[in-house]
């Protein structure tokens, strides 16, 4: 039998995918691709990384020699531009012609370009392809402003590149009265609106654009009521048009508004030619997300092979975030009483806005959507599909993710169907991925994702497959070991202990007792925390100072612009005047810009590398010390005046506040953390919102633990009230080691309670009544640690292997970076605005 020969249109996702799915059931084929782009297949979902400086070589779906190795040929900017669908051949743009059996369309689509006067003009982009990134970012250099027209998905996409280049003043256009309109409700939008304003992307909804002005360069948009809005660039992002021109020209059926008709086997009106992907039209519907088209993919190969596979239409349902924002729909979103009963729940405050949609009789979720926390996505999404029955209390959805416990979602893991569609990308069900565990030794995300590329696509399911994995491996009675890397098959706690054990003090002794290869950016920076956690020795000492994190390695936070920031230690917020003008002196004679920040110290802003041991050695010349800003350490302890001014204050609250700062300085430990003391309970240092708090009652103190701000912010709980200072610190010195040893990478304290069987009140019995045993052990490991402390700084000033790191140029140790720019603001410099220069192909 003669082997037949597929000729594939289009090298996007989708026709890549069909090449998969082809040769995972027959080699009797012959593959010929023809795009008329210049690259590979690439991953267009994560096309924006690419604005992030990812390389073009991350984003391809297969390497290079992928191709060759399955014997398939790949014409690359060559498009085909005749079909002749009687005599059934091809001809592309290069005059090549051929010959098929079968016939892929896997064009995609087009970006859709509305017909404004002027939209021809120098200035207006669309957002689709590399090409289109690479001529927007060599553009942005000479702008200042920016506009997007579009407010769907893909337009709020293109304003975070916009963003992302540096242009911090955008604006979104959209015609319709309300955001992302295919996916949310008003209430929805009106909450992702505001979520996006304090992100500086300014929304204009009901907009319809009536004319660009310019001579040649776009200067502005004007509006059909009337109004203006300046702009230096305008992307188009309004929608898209299925790529069916060829498929028209040559006779083949398309849809009235375009798209090339398709039946249930992805078969055209022509049986030998498929459409898959966005160019295909089913059932009058185009389906604009990658998992339909590659379903559509994988049924398309079947129905060539002779197997008997149909496309059923595809749930559309998506969670993405959105510069920042968390944005998901699943379900029916909109549909509404009395065809539902309807739970809302709102958080204008948190930019929080969640809406389930269940059945008249409050039996079964229909659908909804998610605005600012969508963790539970995953779990509604299957709930939805798999036609689950709520509990008694379907409210519990809406706050689940809030609970601690995890015990919801381990429950309705286990409850769903073994055809539970959890990857939509790859097809892969419950029972694949469980099978990948049980009969293929599978023990992570990360190998069941090689094992059957559930989670390779989209990475949305990603959740679900490590909590499906963690189920199946408990089912089994397997110990499951959360180990580092790939380079140390070992938890942070064992390597911790061994560390410890065997009293290795460098990377290198580590990896080379313990571990194997060379390491990576997830080992290196979790053993030099190890280290410093565990002999407090000076961080960048030989061996190790090319294990840190970025920010270690300069002992500053690298900032905009590529310059430094200098944080040094002012304890308890107590200063000196005569070191307050110090700090005014020295900020006066490098040129640094200052803000006394929330935890009652003074940052000081825009210090050149080569900079930084100068400050540094006047500043210790002072009295001052670093104040480990950048480092996972303890940051401050905030105070209130307490009982020295206050009237309302029960205890010295400055002096303990010191203390305790003075103790814990430069401990590293798996993530910051803070505290404050308050002098009663009044609580104006906020103790209660840090990660061990204390407030001072008529008895003594009550100590607080495991709370934190930031993106979520959590109250700390009481672990023990009305004890002395001394019984105070012993408490801190068990519960900071406790947390140190156990802890996982970049696991503040709060997170790491909220995952603690028994919560705070195991942490009680562990910290306060030595219920495993260690507290007299973990007292004596904090007192060495205590009293190893040296500052950092100092160190490095005084050691010249250290001190000449910071140098910009290797050859030249006295130029500055002359690339460092700034902007005047309120009578002081900042970082000027970033602006990335084009990188070309």
């Amino acid at each position: 039998m003669a082997t037949k020969t597929i000729i594939i249109i289009g090298n996007g996702m989708v026709g890549n995918k069909f090449c998969e799915k082809l040769l995972e059931k027959s080699a009797d084929f012959r593959l010929i691709i023809f795009s008329d782009e210049p690259y590979r297949a690439y991953d267009r979902v994560h096309l924006s990384d690419y604005i992030n400086k990812k390389p073009l070589e991350e984003l391809y779906m297969s390497s290079e020699d992928w191709y060759s190795s399955k014997n398939i040929t790949l014409h690359l900017n060559d498009p085909i531009v005749h079909l002749d669908i009687t005599k059934q051949y091809v001809e592309s743009g290069r005059g090549i012609q051929l010959s098929y059996d079968y016939l892929i369309f896997a064009t995609g689509s087009s970006a859709f370009v509305p017909n404004i006067p002027g939209i021809e003009k120098e200035g207006v982009f669309v957002y689709r392809t590399i090409e289109d990134l690479d001529l927007i970012k060599a553009y942005v250099n000479t702008t200042q402003k920016g506009t997007v027209i579009g407010g769907g998905l893909l337009g709020l996409e293109a304003a975070k590149a916009l963003m992302d280049l540096g242009i911090s003043k955008t604006n979104v256009v959209e015609f319709a009265p309300r955001l992302m309109p295919r996916q949310i409700d008003h209430a929805a939008s009106t909450v992702l609106q505001q979520k996006l304003q304090q992100l500086g992307l300014e929304a204009l909804l009901n907009k319809a654009t009536a004319f660009i002005e310019g001579d040649t360069k776009i200067q502005s948009l004007h509006f059909t009521d009337g109004s203006v809005l300046e702009t230096d660039i305008l992307v188009i992002s309004a929608g898209i048009r299925p790529r069916d021109e060829l498929a028209l020209k040559s006779g083949i059926l398309v849809g009235p508004r375009g798209g090339i008709i398709v039946n249930k086997h992805m078969q055209t009106s022509e049986p030998n030619i498929f459409a898959i992907g966005e160019c295909a039209l089913f059932e009058e519907m185009i389906y604009g997300l990658v998992a339909p088209g590659y379903e559509m993919a994988e049924v398309a190969a079947t129905t060539i092979c002779e197997g008997n596979k149909s496309f059923k239409g595809f749930d559309m349902s998506t969670k993405l975030k959105l510069i920042g924002v968390d944005v998901a729909s699943f379900g029916d979103p909109f549909i509404e009483e009395p065809y539902a009963r309807t739970i809302v729940f709102e958080d204008k405050n948190k930019g929080v806005y969640k809406r389930l949609n269940l059945s008249p009789d409050g039996k079964y979720l229909l659908g909804g959507m998610l605005i600012g926390e969508a963790n539970s996505y995953n779990m509604l999404l299957q709930t939805v599909n798999n036609h689950l029955v709520l509990p008694e209390n379907p409210e519990d959805l809406v706050f689940g993710e809030r609970s601690s416990s995890g015990q919801n979602a381990s429950t309705g893991i286990a409850a769903l169907p073994d055809d539970a569609l959890i990857c939509s990308c790859e097809g892969i069900t419950k029972a694949q991925i469980c099978h990948a565990v049980t009969e293929q030794n599978c023990e992570n995300a990360d190998a069941v994702k090689k094992c059957n590329k559930a989670g390779s696509g989209c990475g949305g399911c990603v959740p679900m497959v490590k909590d499906l994995v963690t189920m199946t491996l408990k089912q089994q009675g397997k110990y499951i070991r959360n180990v580092i890397c790939e380079h140390f098959q070992l938890s942070r706690q064992e390597l911790y202990d061994l560390i410890k054990i065997h009293e290795l003090k460098t990377y290198d002794e580590i990896l080379d007792s313990l571990g194997k290869g060379d390491g990576c950016e997830t080992c290196k920076p979790l053993v030099s925390s190890l280290l410093a956690s565990t002999w407090n020795e000076m961080i960048l000492q030989k061996g190790n100072d090319t294990a840190q994190d970025s920010n270690d390695r300069f002992l500053a936070n690298i900032q905009k612009g590529g310059t430094y920031s200098v944080v040094p230690r002012i304890p308890g917020g107590e200063i000196h005047p005569d070191k307050l003008i110090v700090i005014g002196q020295v900020a006066q004679k490098y040129g640094l810009y200052t803000k006394i920040t929330g935890g009652q110290r003074i940052d000081m802003f825009g210090a050149h590398l080569n900079d930084l041991p100068f400050i540094w050695a006047e500043l210790i010349e002072a009295g001052f010390e670093s104040g480990h800003a950048y480092g996972k350490a303890l940051r401050t302890v905030k105070s209130c005046v307490g009982s020295t001014w206050c009237r309302f204050g029960l205890h010295d609250s400055v002096s303990f506040a010191i203390q305790i700062e003075e103790r814990y300085r430069g401990i590293r430990a798996p993530h910051k953390f803070k505290s404050a003391v308050s002098g009663c309970i009044r609580e104006c240092a906020e103790a209660q919102s840090k990660d061990f708090g204390i407030i001072a009652t008529e008895k003594g103190w009550n100590l607080y633990v495991c709370g934190n701000g930031g993106s979520k912010p959590q109250h700390a709980l009481l672990l023990a009230s009305d004890i002395d200072s001394e019984t105070c610190i012993r408490y801190l010195d068990r519960f900071l080691m406790f947390y140190i040893r156990t802890a996982d990478p970049l696991t503040r304290t709060a997170t790491w309670l909220n995952k603690m069987d028994g919560g705070i009140d195991y942490l009680r019995n562990v910290v306060v009544n030595d219920s495993l045993g260690m507290a007299q052990q973990w007292e004596a490991e904090m007192e060495k640690l205590v009293l190893a402390y040296t500052c950092e700084w100092k160190a490095a000033i005084e050691n010249p292997h250290i001190r000449k790191r910071f140098s910009h140029f290797v050859n030249a140790p006295d130029e500055r970076d002359t690339s460092v720019r700034f902007d005047e603001m309120r009578g002081q410099k900042k970082a000027a605005d970033w602006n990335i220069p084009s990188i070309t192909s």
